[in-house]
């Protein structure tokens, strides 16, 4: 860990002390003076500047350990002589991105056996900046800036399985919650009641990334993987239509998200179409059956504004409801928590706004995602492609998912439509 790292973790611990020292000293008979609320505000403000800061050295030294392996790997590849410390791998690996595994001899396929794994028009281009060239200039910086946005925290979440097939699974499914015994008397008949059983099924959708077409010129003028940089794009891809669908999906034509799945919990008042109140929160966790609420698996769902709002939230006296990460007993904080539940930050959930489903309280491992074997990905040298002078790349995963749930283990909080 670096100096300055440390230094900011410990001054980052020595404000959270302080806050829940002040915090402390005032409880639900003792009103906080405005300038001891100013003062935590302040150092509320302070913390979360530290935390941005610890994020960005961390940030900082892993980009140091990646430029140094793309320094490693340019110059073993780079088609400047001066650079070239193995010129046998170097056209090893230009026939390999040319033209596959055909177009190594036997010696180069045995040489490059450790470093390849995997098997129209619109194509992108060595020419067209946007499209590739950005990375052939030789005068640019020799690695790759990628724009960053979250997604896949529900995959963390929910329950995950693997089949061997995609044939539709059954579920059978029994509510009898509301059944009850009886008291009877001496020498009389006791009373029938039968007990029902449902059905929930899981059915799985063929995914697909979209097609890539490379060709051949920025395959061996790029002075990145991009071979391996579009099956990272594709795999992300995947993640982010099946992320989106296993939170919101309609059930139609595509799985069965949470949101849409999710029982009734808490409808907002009037006036309450961007906003939730401490009661609404409490409202829609007692609205889950205790036992439901007693699983460590129980947690809060929503979008990352939905935080930053509640942040915000503070009570008669001026104290923050919801002091983040700032528990004792763990260094740099601990995971954050609301009315003691862990917190699932979700980009795909809905933000606040009149009618929107955007709070989601409960067992989410209720859920079942089901992933038919591995992640299948092609890549294309056939005459399609050949004869434009390209590489096609597509991946495909065949995936579904539903809540599996006869009881209400989940329930959303709904704003108010007006």
């Amino acid at each position: 860990m670096s100096t300055k790292l440390q230094a900011l973790r410990e001054r980052h611990n020595t404000l959270v002390a302080e806050v829940h020292k002040i915090n402390d000293g005032y409880g639900a008979d003792k009103a906080m003076p405005a300038a001891e609320a100013e003062k935590i505000d302040k150092l509320v403000g302070e913390i979360t500047d530290l935390r941005a800061a610890m994020d960005r050295e961390t940030k900082i030294a892993q980009l140091a350990v990646e430029n140094l392996d793309h320094d490693e790997l340019r110059n073993r590849h780079t088609k400047d002589p001066a650079r070239q410390d193995n010129p046998d791998e170097n056209a090893a690996l230009r026939a390999y991105l040319s033209g596959g595994v055909n177009a190594l001899s036997a010696e180069q396929r045995g040489r490059m056996s450790a470093r390849v794994n995997t098997d129209i028009r619109a194509a992108m281009s060595t020419t067209t900046s946007a499209e590739g060239g950005y990375t052939t200039a030789p005068e640019y910086q020799r690695s790759l800036e990628a724009a960053l946005k979250s997604y896949g925290a529900i995959f963390d979440a929910v329950d995950t399985i693997r089949t061997a097939t995609g044939m539709q699974m059954n579920f059978p499914t029994a509510d009898a919650t509301a059944e009850t015994g009886e008291i009877v008397g001496q020498n009389s008949a006791v009373n029938g009641q039968d007990t029902t059983f449902g059905n929930t099924t899981l059915d799985v959708f063929k995914y697909s990334s979209k097609k890539i077409a490379l060709p051949f010129e920025l395959v061996q003028d790029s002075f990145i993987d991009i071979e391996s940089y579009v099956q990272d794009i594709l795999a992300m891809r995947l993640g982010r239509i099946t992320s989106l669908h296993y939170t919101t999906g309609t059930g139609t034509g595509q799985p069965r998200g949470l949101v849409p799945a999710a029982a009734a919990g808490k409808v907002g008042s009037t006036g309450s179409t961007v906003s939730a109140g401490y009661d609404d929160l409490v409202d829609l966790e007692h609205s889950v059956d205790p036992a439901y609420r007693g699983r460590q698996s129980v947690s809060w769902m929503f979008h990352d504004t939905t935080l930053k709002g509640f942040r915000k939230l503070k009570d008669t006296q001026g104290r923050p409801i919801f002091v983040p990460g700032y528990e004792t007993g763990n260094p740099g904080g601990a995971p954050d928590r609301l009315l003691g539940r862990p917190i699932i930050i979700n980009q795909d959930m809905p933000v606040m706004a009149a009618n929107a489903k955007s709070i989601l309280f409960g067992d989410f491992k209720k859920y079942k995602r089901r992933m038919v074997m591995d992640l299948t990905l092609f890549r294309m040298t056939d005459s399609a492609f050949t004869l434009n002078g390209q590489i096609g790349f597509v991946a495909f995963q065949r995936q579904g998912g539903n809540l599996i749930d006869a009881g209400g283990a989940v329930k959303y909080y709904q704003n108010s439509a007006t």
